[in-house]
């Protein structure tokens, strides 16, 4: 695979300011096994699965949450609910290393009282991708969003305000993190087509773990 998108230990620790407001924390995830380890337990109770958008589009990235509420879409809209459509049951609790990173990561961005109440868990899979599209099923703009990579790596799309604006291509890699908000925080964003490759931790896949304050 290219070397752009390999492991490189060396960068870990390094910050990247994208935008105001906006910036990458280098391997800030790493050591992962704690996070997989977690990730486990939560797909275990709430399953990925593929979601369709209210214009009936089956979406290739597959989903779940966990936390107080979770994101989810069907042909009644976009929106965020307590309980798992699928099981009737509340989504799994958030893990303490989830939550931990989540609000460590957030201060070191400038966010010192980010405290996430839901995460969207993406899994994509060679050929997968996610459109450029705002998070604004929040109910507050002022908090920002956190998004750990694990896996297979991914190029980051970052845009502006409007969705014809010009886009920053990002590459991430496995324990990377994205932290945006404040005048970023309805910046377009997504992933084009995922590429094939095998990553040691996970296999041919990528997860990209999302942190909001929803509710």
């Amino acid at each position: 695979m290219d070397d752009l998108f390999g492991d490189q230990p060396g960068d870990t620790g390094r910050r990247e300011e994208l935008a105001a407001g906006a910036v990458v924390l280098r391997g800030r995830a790493l050591p992962a096994d704690a996070l997989l380890s977690a990730l486990d337990a939560v797909v275990a109770a709430a399953p990925f699965r593929n979601m369709v958008t209210p214009g009936g589009f089956t979406m290739s990235v597959a989903m779940t949450n966990c936390g107080a509420a979770g994101w989810v879409t069907d042909r009644r809209g976009y929106r965020y609910d307590a309980v798992d459509p699928e099981s009737g049951r509340p989504w799994p609790d958030m893990p303490k290393p989830f939550l931990e990173l989540a609000c460590a990561a957030a201060a070191e961005a400038g966010y010192p009282d980010f405290v996430p109440d839901a995460c969207l868990i993406n899994r994509y899979q060679p050929g997968a991708r996610l459109s450029l599209h705002q998070d604004r099923n929040e109910r507050d703009y002022d908090q920002p969003i956190v998004s750990v990579s694990l896996g297979l790596p991914a190029m980051f799309q970052f845009g502006g305000l409007e969705r014809s604006d010009p886009v920053r291509k990002v590459p991430l890699r496995h324990g990377d993190v994205v932290v945006w908000g404040g005048p970023s925080r309805l910046f377009y964003h997504g992933i084009p087509v995922l590429k094939d490759g095998e990553h040691p931790a996970v296999g041919r896949v990528r997860f990209n773990l999302t942190f909001r304050k929803a509710l």
